[in-house]
């Protein structure tokens, strides 16, 4: 399984890479939403993983610009989190949504649930307890 990350902050982007390659997986990394939008299109990732507060485009714009050209699952994993911004990103295109900190139990659990839905095979669960 292939798995996008989408996060300004390298710094996260970075740790959130060396936790999900333990899912296993392959990750692809990128700090723009114009970037994220080369990558997908480029790379075809089953899973995408998004922030929402970026500075080019934020998570809303990101995941539009998204469904206009993919179906591949959009997993939200951000720090904003209220019922508002929630139904915003799920109208936007988004298909779950996960607040920070999460435990990598729940991270897991969330991309199993998403990859399972879209019929994508998916490797096995770790039980560490790291927050991310």
């Amino acid at each position: 399984m292939r798995v996008l990350l989408i996060d300004d902050d390298p710094a996260t982007t970075d740790m959130l890479e060396i936790l999900i390659q333990n899912y296993p997986c392959s990750v692809l990394s990128a700090n723009s939403g114009e970037d994220a939008l080369t990558l997908a299109r480029a790379e075809k990732p089953d899973l995408i993983i998004l922030d929402m507060m970026m500075l080019d485009m934020d998570g809303l714009d990101t995941c539009k610009a998204l469904r206009k050209f993919t179906s591949t699952p959009i997993l939200i994993l951000s720090a904003l989190y209220t019922p508002e911004m929630v139904a915003k990103a799920l109208d936007a295109g988004a298909d779950d949504y996960l607040s920070k900190p999460a435990r990598s139990q729940e991270l897991f659990a969330h991309m199993k649930s998403l990859t399972r839905r879209n019929k994508t095979k998916s490797p096995g669960l770790l039980t560490a307890g790291v927050n991310i």
